[in-house]
């Protein structure tokens, strides 16, 4: 006969493989998914302060009064690995998307509370590489801060996810993403071509300390901030994909600098 505690711990485990089956569904359908709590306050506050202790003045760190960014993230600010790659969210990725994904992609966004920045809608259509070659089904190409940028075959970007980390609470107010439900299974899906009346758009409210998971192709914006309140988040993208040689991931992480 199994105790009350083992009966307890079963209860839970259920219910946390009911969980994970909700969310799994729910990334598989809508193309996205919010995992609130995933970082503590100790964790977020060890983020930001290896940020703020970054050297800012670097080209793949760009400053003005709407927005402050870092690209390639995890190589120029590596001293916040540990506090990203903590065992929850590395247990939460190895659930939902198995042990075989690496990280290829990351920046940073420092969205101030006065800014009228904003982004319209689009997809993520391409992945960085630290080259560019001229290749069947890779195309068309884009450099920024001397680091490539190409829209790559489309199994790439279907197997491909993204993370959000909110380092803040945030809503419609202040630039959360609004998205388009299931646009992410309609392979490349122009802007212009959007049919409001079939589509659902929806608000990704992600309070501190919560992660979005999302597909690249999922169609995204972001509005301008309205209630005076800063927005910041990492962006990290990860693939299960090897690029045909000579191209490589311009921005690898090894699996074992991910886990701490």
């Amino acid at each position: 006969m199994q105790s009350i505690g083992e009966c307890h711990k079963f209860t839970c485990y259920l219910q946390a493989m009911e969980h994970l089956t909700n969310i799994k569904q729910e990334l598989l359908g809508n193309g996205f998914t919010v995992i609130e709590q995933v970082f503590s306050d100790e964790e977020l506050e060890a983020i930001i302060h290896s940020i703020e202790h970054a050297d800012t003045s670097k080209a793949t760190f760009r400053k003005s009064a709407d927005l402050f960014a870092i690209r390639q993230f995890l190589k120029e600010v590596p001293q916040s690995l540990p506090f990203i790659f903590v065992e929850k969210l590395n247990s939460i990725i190895g659930n939902l998307f198995g042990k075989d994904y690496i990280v290829v992609k990351s920046i940073y966004f420092d969205k101030p509370g006065e800014s009228n920045w904003f982004v319209s809608y689009h997809q993520d259509l391409t992945i960085s590489v630290d080259k560019k070659v001229d290749m069947e089904g890779f195309g068309p190409w884009s450099v920024k801060q001397n680091q490539y940028a190409v829209q790559p075959p489309l199994h790439i970007l279907e197997s491909n996810f993204t993370i959000r980390i909110h380092l803040d609470d945030t809503d419609g107010d202040n630039g959360a993403l609004r998205v388009i439900l299931t646009s992410h299974l309609k392979g490349v899906y122009r802007p212009d071509t959007i049919d409001w009346s079939k589509e659902k758009e929806v608000t990704c409210n992600v309070p501190k300390g919560g992660v979005m998971f999302m597909r690249p192709l999922l169609l995204h914006a972001s509005s301008r901030t309205t209630n005076n309140k800063k927005r910041r988040v990492i962006h990290i993208e990860f693939s299960n994909k090897s690029l045909p040689k000579p191209l490589h991931w311009s921005e690898l992480i090894q699996e074992s600098e991910q886990v701490t």
